[in-house]
Parts: structure tokens; sequence; C-alpha cells
């Protein structure tokens, strides 16, 4: 007993402790999976904050300010690209259906909290938790921190957040992947899987017969004999390399005892021995035209893979199959592309799009990789160093920004100086995209201030509130659960009908970006997981990068409504 007294008194007298405890009880609890659903580490981070916050720890509200404001920073770097794409390009469709359905959500909260008699902190918690917005917490706590209440009566809201918040955020996930992956396909009437095949196959016109899994996957280096006239021998590389299906490139040319120089004009002669790569496929036609040997010297090629960042025009909304017939993608070779701040991996297809801001994972020799590096964005190479320079005075400009307070009919409107930190990385996220030398800011670095940001935060939450979630939990009473699965579901069922009827959404993509209207990458998953392929994931980032933005504002907005 005197043990466990000693450390309570420890964790009040340094309450940064209860966090970091808050922290690593959060992440164990949500990382554990019950089939493919687990609590995630916000909810797991709030739970133990709550259960911590029993033993009445005070801490500065500071320290959530500082977390919150660097963790909406961050979300808006990541997905400021697509963002502004969205908005002002191709996208705009997805853009606009993720506005309405960002609008239903808010829509269907007001009216539960309207109709049950909801004050702001339950409004808010109701929004976070039924529509899994973690972010719109903090906006909402700065909101009603500034109403003309009395600081009990303030105190009393924010308490509330949270038990409302905890109530609905479990059928707020599950209920959203169940409703889009189960009961999608059932009102959109269609066979997911089929809409799947079908659309993979008209984004496949122009691969090879063996798919663009074998033309753009496979890299392989051969070294061959040139024996036979007519068949090769004789030919011009340019020739050569189109003799047979699938890409397929000369990279070295070795004539006598020399290795020479050489373009796509130079004719190939019999005697001549040739490093060639390809897919596998390629390489096996080529063996029956010319002799397999062993010339390490001439095989001794420079190949790496790298990770190119998108910024040039000359390659956005252009196609996999164009850019591969460009004279700089020669001997180049696509294995992976990821997009937006979620690196959500994109399917590749002959027909798949490249948006600017996207990750491209290539594989090829030096030589033809700087050349595609050169002319398409720059080589997005490992680094742990951090351009705080860009950060820091991002935030501080947003968040000046931010603080402009703008009178309506009496009411204060301002986005806060968090709601301007959220701007103010989507702007900056935007800029990098065509101007890499912006600076920097490393996966590694967005994933700490997306993640540990938002779960510090949600952990001062938990612990501050601790005390009286009981006390909450008991005046609330278990109504507020079936608002919750109102809340969830309205937007849920009706977004599928809307994307078919109103936007005339592919019915293979319709889900993937009901999913991202609802910033649920789980419920994407699941979607792709029910069709047996990936096509859903190519609706999922722009609508998910707006509705990120706009369900996190929101939460300023319901306080402001019920206010």
């Amino acid at each position: 007993m005197a043990t466990w007294e000693w450390v309570v008194a420890i964790l009040r007298g340094s309450p940064e402790l209860a966090i970091f405890l808050a922290l690593a009880i959060g992440y164990w609890v949500g990382g554990i999976k019950l089939g493919n659903f687990s609590l995630g580490a916000v909810t797991g981070t709030l739970l133990a904050g709550v259960l911590i916050g029993q033993l009445g720890i005070d801490i500065s509200p500071q320290i959530k300010s500082i977390f919150f404001i660097m963790f909406l920073f961050a979300v808006g770097f990541g997905v400021g690209p697509q963002f502004v794409r969205g908005i002002a390009s191709d996208g705009l469709p997805q853009a606009i259906f993720a506005i309405v359905i960002s609008m239903l959500c808010l829509a269907s909260v007001y009216i539960a909290a309207s109709i049950s008699g909801y004050g702001p902190g339950l409004a808010a918690g109701l929004l976070a938790g039924t529509q899994t917005i973690s972010a719109s917490i903090g906006l909402a706590t700065n909101a009603i921190s500034q109403l003309d209440l009395s600081p009990e009566e303030i105190q009393q809201q924010l308490d509330l957040i949270p038990v409302a918040y905890a109530v609905t955020y479990l059928f707020g996930t599950v209920g959203t992947g169940w409703i889009i992956a189960f009961l999608g396909p059932k009102l959109l009437r269609i066979n997911l899987q089929e809409e799947c095949k079908r659309y993979e196959k008209e984004m496949s016109v122009g691969a090879s017969e063996d798919g663009m899994h074998s033309a753009w996957h496979k890299y392989i280096i051969r070294a061959y004999e040139l024996t036979t006239p007519g068949l090769i021998a004789g030919k011009t590389v340019s020739e050569a390399e189109a003799s047979v299906d699938g890409r397929l490139f000369l990279e070295n040319l070795r004539r006598g005892e020399k290795i020479i120089p050489f373009d796509g004009d130079t004719v190939l002669q019999v005697g001549d021995i040739v490093a060639v790569s390809g897919n596998h496929e390629a390489l096996v036609e080529w063996s029956n035209r010319a002799k397999e040997v062993a010339d390490p010297e001439l095989l001794n090629i420079p190949v790496e893979s790298v990770d190119v960042f998108i910024t040039n025009k000359k390659a956005n909304g252009k196609k996999l199959i164009e850019l591969a017939q460009q004279p700089m993608a020669r001997g180049v070779y696509v294995t992976r592309v990821r997009r937006g701040s979620m690196g959500v991996d994109i399917p590749l297809y002959a027909q798949t799009k490249i948006h600017r801001g996207d990750i491209v994972t290539i594989n090829g020799t030096k030589k033809h990789i700087d050349d595609i590096i050169g002319e398409y964005g720059f080589a997005d190479r490992p680094t742990s160093i951090t351009d705080m320079v860009l950060v820091g005075a991002g935030i501080v400009l947003g968040g000046l920004i931010g603080a402009i307070t703008v009178p309506i009919d009496g009411i204060p409107i301002t986005l806060s100086v968090s709601g301007g930190a959220l701007i103010a990385g989507i702007l900056i996220g935007w800029l990098r995209s065509f101007i890499p030398k912006l600076g920097t800011v490393p996966s590694a670095t967005l994933w700490f201030m997306n993640s540990v940001g938002l779960n510090i935060f949600i952990a001062v939450v938990g612990i501050t509130a601790g005390p009286t979630f009981i006390a909450g939990l008991q005046q609330v009473g278990f109504e507020i659960f079936f608002w919750g699965l109102f809340a969830t579901a309205v937007p849920m069922v009706l977004g599928p009908l809307i994307g078919k009827y109103i936007f005339r959404f592919d019915p293979a993509i319709n889900l993937g970006c009901c999913g991202g209207a609802r910033t649920s990458t789980a419920s994407v998953a699941m979607v792709s997981e029910q069709a047996k392929s990936n096509v859903p994931m190519l609706g999922y980032t722009v609508p998910y990068a707006v509705s990120n933005t706009f369900l996190t504002l929101w939460g300023m907005v319901i306080v402001i409504l019920l206010s």
C-alpha cells in the first residue's frame, strides 16, 4: 500500500509521467485486435487518461494546446496537395462530394443534439465520436472556452466532451465500416467484386498481355551475345527494344573488347554482347534469339530503387502508360505509388493517373532514374532532418491569421489559432508539392507530430476529465449511444446513393469515396477486402483530404451553432 501511495504521489507531483503512462497504455490497448477491429491509439489513450485521471492529477492546459497545434499543422501539411488538387482540378466532383458528406455529418449531429437538448460539450463529443474525428475536440475545446459562461460552466461542458466521445466512438468506427462494406453494395445494387474486375480491365488498357504487374514490377538484367544475323543483329537499338512485348531496354553494349556508347539509332552487329533489362517474360523471348553469356563487367550497372516526390505539372494527371512512352522513362520501372497523408497505395494499372504530390517508387539504373528525377520531381530519400524554420514559422503565421476575429451578428467568428495552423499546413504542404526547396518534413516527423501530438492532447483531456467522467456518464445516460447510431448511420447510408445518382461515380470507387469523405481508413480497407481489390482506394484520397479539414473545423462550428 505504501508503494502505491508513493506512485500516486509521484504522478501527482510529476504530471508529465502521467501523460507518458497514458500514452504507453493507450497505444498498447489501442493496438489489440479483435478480428479486423481495434480501438485505436486515440480511444485507448483517452480511456487510459480517464482511468489515470481518477487519481486527481492537475496538468497545465498549455501542454495540450502546444501538441494539438503541432498535430493540426501536420494534418494540413500531409493533405495539402490532395486538398488543393481536389478543389482546383479533375478531383473537383470528389471534393464537392466530400463537402456534401461533411455537411451531412454536421447536420446529423446538430439534429441529434437539438432534439435531445445537448449542450455544446456533449454535441462536440458526439461529433468527434460518431464521425471518428478526434481532431475536432481541440477546436471545440477552444470554442467552448470562448463562450460567455462562467469558468465552472465552461469546465462542465469540457468534461462532457470525452464522455460523449467514448460512448459513441465504438459504433462510429465499427458501424461506418459495416455500413460501407456490407450494406453499401446492396444499396448500390452491385456485385462489388465484379465491378472492380471490370474497372481493373478498363484501367489496364494499353498494358502488355501479362498485365501491368509483369510489365512494371519485375526488373532483371541479362547479358546476350548476338550470333544470328537478321534476328537482333542488323536492327537498331530502338528496333531491337520494340521487337518483344513488354518493356525491354539495352543498358550496355560490348563490341569487340570494349564497352561502347550507343543510342537508339546504333545498329547492332553479330558478335555484339548486350546487357538487357526487362521483365522475365521479355527476356525469355530474347533468349530464343541470342545466346546468354556471363559478362560481369558488362553487367556491372548501378541499379537502385528510389522514391520520387512528383512536383512537375508535366506529370500531373498523366497516365502511367503515357509516362512510360516518354524518352526519359526508358529503363525505369514503377513498383509503387503512394498518395495522401495516409500514404495510401494506389493500384498500378496502365490507365492509373499520377498526381502532383504522389510518391512514386521506381527501379532502374542510376542514369535513367536521375533522368526521371530531373524531369518530374525530386528524390524523396530517407532523412532525419526536419526544417524547423518551416514548421515553426508556418505555425506562427497560421496562428496569427487564425486569431483574427470577425463579428457577425454580434457573434465573434474566428478560425482560432489552431484552425489557422491547420490552414497554414494545407497551404505549405501544397506549395511544397511543386517547390521542394521550401523545406523538408520527413515522414517519421510527420507521424510523430500527427499521432503523438494528437494523443498527448487526448491524454491530457482524459486525465483532466477523469474525476468527473463517471458522473458525466451517469448524467447523459445510455440515450446518447442511440443518438450516436443515428449520427453515424445517416451520412453513410445516404452517401453511396448520393455518389451514384447525383455525382455518377463509378460503382467500383463509389464506396472508396464514401470512406474517404468520412475519413475512415478502416472502412475502406474493409471495402477492399470485400472487393478483393484495391480499386476502391482510387476514390479515397481526395475526399479524405477535404473532409479531414472540414470535419475538424466542425468541432468549432457545432459549438457556435449550439451556443
